[in-house]
């Protein structure tokens, strides 16, 4: 008797069928499990910069090349079309300060044309930064929302009758509103790349309160950095996120190279908020410094794109999906230079458009001056009417933070004030005194630092040198006859004598703070505070509130006195 072994042919097509779709299943799964890269390019500290400003680059050894004008949102624009070819699902975020100190293209319309620039790039999130609070609250919810009732009538609307906000979507996780207990705009966005969900938290530093206009942010409270971003994560994960990603306003700075990966010396306050926050986080995205770099911090990647556009950082990130774990991440700071990628032609037209519309806007009056021109030649003292004037507005639109001497280089000072009609000065003409768009910085400084830097204004050979423009209230006395380093006889602030183990909070531009013009003390100021508060916006403020009250006339008292 023979037997057959072999099945009844139904269940042997099953049989087959069975291990066919197990087979299929088990690649699906394996291929599930492929790591996937995701393309993101980051920027911070824009501040309204739609043209190249100046950057000062970094040499492979560290030390600096000569100055070039870099970023612009021609450049950006013209880098991120080239890399989306390369990658089309490329996330581009920020880190905050977008707008807030911008310069007058910007500023003019109530820093619209920036937003509407950053949508055109398709930016998705940025972080809120402390300059989006410049205008208050409710300005940044038109400028996240539309519309036109602003508390900045005169510029907002103007550029377009149809403002319709930002495409893209600021997060502030630790900004709450204490009426309601709950962020007051999203803590945070879930973007759907390559099949991978990418959760992007944004914060902006706790400290915000003593940057910003106490009646700009009432009724917000600003919390812990680190906290607020790990009470997001178990929302994103509810939610889908694979991989989260952090945006925090809040940085630090290293003497390393800014476009070498892997820096090790990161100093500030960055570093213990990024060691505090949740293991999962693997890549932290900074602003607010200013600084460009490329750093490990107890093996999470923290990097930061300088400020203005100058640089971008490419981040390639390697993500499993469904595991949520991540693998290499490899970053680059690119700079942002015309002419390195071919043109984005509708950015340039938007661009070509908006200054033609600021040309225009630049001739509107900012205030009628007692007499023009303020001239800005100085007496045989080395003081100048101009410097005086210009000293004073910095020092005005500072006091909120504690400055109470304000200083001014004259080689900064390009013109002398002109007006036209009627006396009336123009912002075009107010432009021209103060063209370099730079920023006002805060430090601390002792009155033995004071006496040093002072000393160093005139050359080895006895001549004057660059001199300095000090505030109202600040005076001192020299005496041509003595030796070069111990010329400064009497310093006093308010009437009294400086004390040279006492501090004292004082304000000078960006340049200057660097340690230009051969002041290497303004560079050694401790606490120092960058505003982001452009020169030029702070000197037409002070035009305006003195308006008619004698500002094109030399101070009643002399605040540079040589001796004869």
């Amino acid at each position: 008797m023979t037997v057959s072994l072999r099945a009844p042919a139904p269940l042997a097509r099953a049989a087959l069928a069975l291990a066919v779709s197990l087979t299929l299943a088990g690649c699906a799964a394996t291929a599930s499990r492929e790591p996937v890269t995701i393309s993101l390019v980051a920027m911070n500290d824009f501040h309204g910069n739609l043209e190249p400003s100046r950057y000062v680059p970094a040499n492979p050894d560290g030390s600096k090349a000569p100055a070039i004008r870099a970023g612009g949102a021609e450049a950006v624009a013209a880098a991120l079309q080239a890399w989306r070819k390369e990658d089309k699902d490329l996330l581009f975020v920020s880190s905050g300060d977008l707008v807030g100190a911008s310069p007058a293209m910007s500023s003019l319309w109530a820093d619209e044309p920036t937003i509407e620039a950053m949508n055109m790039l398709d930016l998705r999130v940025s972080a809120v930064g402390n300059h989006e609070f410049d205008a208050g609250r409710k300005e940044l919810l038109r400028q996240q929302n539309g519309g036109c009732d602003s508390p900045r009538p005169a510029k907002a609307c103007q550029m377009a009758r149809n403002y319709g906000g930002a495409k893209f979507t600021y997060l502030a996780a630790n900004v709450v509103d204490k009426a309601t207990g709950k962020p007051f705009i999203p803590a945070f966005r879930i973007e759907e790349v390559k099949g991978i969900k990418v959760g992007l938290v944004g914060v902006v530093l706790e400290d915000t309160r003593s940057v910003v206009m106490a009646s700009g942010i009432a009724g917000l409270e600003f919390g812990d950095e680190a906290a607020a971003i790990n009470r997001a994560v178990p929302d994103m994960r509810r939610q889908g996120a694979d991989v989260i990603v952090a945006l925090v306003h809040q940085g630090g700075s290293t003497p390393e190279n800014p476009m070498t990966p892997g820096c090790s010396q990161l100093k500030g306050p960055i570093v213990d908020i990024v060691r505090r926050l949740d293991p999962s986080i693997r890549l932290v995205i900074t602003g607010h410094t200013h600084q460009g770099y490329l750093c490990k911090v107890d093996g999470r990647t923290v990097t930061q794109a300088s400020s203005y556009g100058h640089l971008l950082t490419r981040i390639h990130m390697s993500v499993q999906k469904g595991a949520g774990s991540v693998g290499e991440i490899k970053v680059e700071n690119v700079l942002m230079k015309a002419g390195d990628y071919p043109a984005d032609e509708k950015m340039a037209a938007f661009m070509a458009q908006l200054k033609d519309s600021s040309r225009a806007a630049l001739t509107r009056p900012v205030a009628r001056l007692a007499s023009a021109p303020v001239l800005r030649k100085q007496n045989e003292a080395g003081e100048a009417p101009l410097g005086s004037l210009i000293a004073d507005a910095v020092l005005a639109a500072t006091r909120n933070v504690g400055a109470v001497i304000g200083f001014m280089n004259e080689g900064g000072i390009r013109k002398d004030l002109e007006a036209g009609e009627g006396n009336i000065a123009a912002f075009g003409q107010a432009q021209a005194v103060l063209p370099f768009g730079n920023t006002l910085v805060v430090m601390d400084l002792s009155g033995a630092q004071i006496r040093a830097l002072l000393e160093r204004q005139w050359n080895k050979d006895g001549s004057m040198g660059s001199m300095l423009q000090v505030s109202n209230g600040f005076s001192y006395t020299w005496d041509a006859r003595r030796p070069v380093g111990s010329r400064v006889t009497a310093i006093t602030l308010n009437g009294k004598p400086l004390e040279d183990g006492k501090t004292y909070r004082i304000v000078a531009n960006n340049f200057l703070a660097e340690g230009g013009d051969n002041f290497p003390e303004f560079g050694k100021g401790s606490k120092r505070l960058e505003t982001g508060l452009l020169d030029l916006d702070a000197f037409t403020d002070h035009l305006r509130a003195i308006e008619g009250e004698g500002a094109a006339l030399a101070p009643a008292a002399p605040r540079i006195i040589k001796v004869q």
